[in-house]
């Protein structure tokens, strides 16, 4: 998908791979600063608590993003008991991620907004500020889905009684194929409706 990007427009493509090294690195610092200040440095001891993308991007996680549109960076170690209000704590922890993605793209749909009237939709920052946008939103979303080792399914493990939370972790090791088949199969679930929202909140309804 994004590879051919590479040879049609290598500048197109170097956007895309930007925005998608802001969205990882923000997502996975929040999980890293939100463990760090309930109590876990964790995170920290391991050189996650920064905004440097190369302690963040995890192999295939980056490279299904560049193929798919769809991945996740490296995970944060997080030791649930040292969380204060252990449960709420490790839902806390797991919803920062996707959380900082979302607050990204309001900022983003702002600022677009906001420089409309002086920059031309196919001027190179708009069009970095949409990717922005885009990939964020793609994220944060695809985050959410309640499938290991997805957040959502940490967020969804965390609340749930023992018995039940130990029924849904044998899920895990079935995860990763069920997330091909989601994204390979039904990647307009979430790209078309993500691609959908980005255009409208920023489309020019008012000239």
């Amino acid at each position: 998908m994004l590879l051919e990007i590479l040879f049609n427009s290598p500048q197109m493509f170097l956007v895309i791979v930007l925005a998608i090294i802001y969205a990882l690195t923000i997502h996975e610092f929040s999980h890293a600063a939100t463990a760090n200040l309930l109590g876990d440095t964790t995170a920290k001891q391991d050189g996650r608590l920064n905004l440097n993308p190369l302690s963040h991007l995890e192999f295939w996680g980056t490279a299904m993003l560049l193929v798919a549109g769809f991945g996740w960076g490296r995970p944060v170690p997080v030791n649930p008991y040292n969380l204060k209000w252990r449960r709420f704590g490790e839902a806390a922890v797991a919803l920062a991620g996707p959380l900082s993605n979302l607050l990204s793209v309001v900022f983003f749909v702002l600022l677009i907004n906001l420089l409309r009237a002086w920059l031309d939709p196919d001027n190179m920052l708009t069009i970095f500020l949409f990717q922005l946008l885009l990939v964020n939103l793609i994220l944060g979303i695809f985050n959410l889905i309640p499938i290991p080792p997805l957040d959502g399914s940490k967020m969804l493990m965390s609340q749930l009684p023992y018995n039940l939370a130990k029924e849904y972790q044998k899920l895990e090791k079935y995860g990763f194929l069920i997330l091909l088949f989601l994204v390979f199969v039904f990647p307009f679930c979430i790209y078309a409706p993500s691609s959908f929202f980005a255009k409208y909140t920023t489309s020019s309804s008012g000239s």
